[in-house]
């Protein structure tokens, strides 16, 4: 879980209690294919994130796709347990990017909105997960 928390907290950091109930019968525990961390969501969020962020900022005169590519590697170091784990992550960072690929050909107004709007949202997810997750 430390490594998570390192990898969430570089990913943005440049510019960019129940009841009690009677026991039931044990079961036997959820294999890491089934069972996703409940931060799951957020987390395939921050993928596509940084799928957008790879070609916005690239196509905006930034340059640094490699870097974001990167972030998202370390990411799916971190959290890919299982090979259908990292495909959805990767299939996350591959919808951001696909989703600005087909309608961006130049860096536009809202282009540069997107990417602020998006770096912010990122920073808020990885401040949310590793504070309530990061032990």
């Amino acid at each position: 879980m430390r490594l998570f928390c390192a990898v969430l907290c570089c990913l943005l950091a440049a510019p960019l209690a129940q009841a009690q109930q009677p026991a039931a019968p044990a079961a036997p525990p959820a294999s890491p294919e089934t069972t996703a961390p409940p931060y799951e969501g957020q987390l395939l969020r921050l993928a596509e994130i940084l799928g957008a962020l790879s070609f916005l900022r690239d196509i905006c005169g930034d340059n640094d796709s490699a870097e974001w590519r990167r972030r998202m590697a370390a990411l799916i170091e971190a959290e890919g347990v299982t090979e259908a784990r990292k495909d959805r992550l990767a299939g996350a960072y591959n919808r951001g990017f696909r989703s600005y690929e087909t309608i961006y050909r130049a860096c536009t107004p809202n282009a540069e909105l997107a990417i602020a709007r998006y770096l912010d949202e990122g920073q808020k997810i990885v401040r949310d997960v590793s504070g309530r997750y990061g032990g």
